[in-house]
């Protein structure tokens, strides 16, 4: 994920991020690679970011962007649903407050996502304007609605980011197309179980284990091992 940041004093570029689950399983498991997840950090590029950062001093620079934007769609459109909707993110920008902290349903969320104001993205507002950057990308990918699922073995031990409430077979294809397209079942175990056993195969025997249709939603910080043929 890219983070776009004003005013605080955080690292360009991609930084590793220090997942402790993922420090653990690495651990245990000592695989001859490791795959952590990184994020990346971008000095003011709102327009590329998945998530902005910004310190409390500079939010006015932010909110005014989109301001102007709503303002000005606000004098062209006849729909009433529409102005409706314009007109509780106007009232949430100006009590200086992004429009991501703004309750809104799916339908006003579906015209305010057309617009695309900048701070309808996850913003961080920062009255510390050193903060950590591990916190920084902990909080922006809570805000975000994000999680990590994990794979494991002798080989690799690697970290995913997808959305919360993502299913299994979108989670396969995260690790790849092919584990999509032939998708049989997944099989998952959690952290706190795989972390009690020598591998998959004893969290197998033991009964840990549960074996999961193409639908099921996959909790966060689960082992997944994904059955296929293609």
């Amino acid at each position: 994920m890219k983070i776009a940041y004003t005013g605080l004093n955080l690292p360009e570029g991609k930084i590793k991020y220090n997942d402790e689950i993922f420090v653990s399983l690495a651990e245990k498991f000592q695989p001859a690679k490791l795959s952590p997840y990184y994020f990346e950090f971008l000095p003011g590029d709102y327009e590329s970011a998945d998530i902005i950062a910004i310190a409390d001093e500079h939010v006015l620079d932010l909110l005014i962007l989109d301001m102007e934007k709503i303002e000005g769609r606000l004098s062209r459109t006849e729909d009433p649903s529409e102005k409706e909707a314009l007109k509780k993110c106007l009232s949430q920008l100006d009590d200086q407050k992004p429009i991501c902290d703004l309750f809104l349903n799916n339908s006003e969320r579906a015209i305010v996502n057309a617009l695309g104001p900048m701070s309808f993205k996850p913003t961080l507002v920062s009255k510390d304007t050193s903060p950590d950057a591990n916190a920084v990308c902990r909080d922006g990918m809570e805000k975000a609605g994000m999680m990590f699922f994990y794979t494991i073995g002798k080989q690799e031990v690697h970290a995913w980011l997808v959305e919360k409430d993502t299913d299994a077979v979108t989670c396969a294809g995260k690790i790849h197309s092919d584990l999509a397209r032939g998708f049989i079942k997944a099989e998952l175990v959690s952290f706190e179980d795989i972390m009690t056993v020598h591998n998959m195969q004893d969290a197998r025997s033991k009964g840990l284990t549960k074996l999961v249709d193409r639908d099921y939603i996959i909790p966060a910080n689960s082992i997944l091992e994904i059955r296929f043929n293609v």
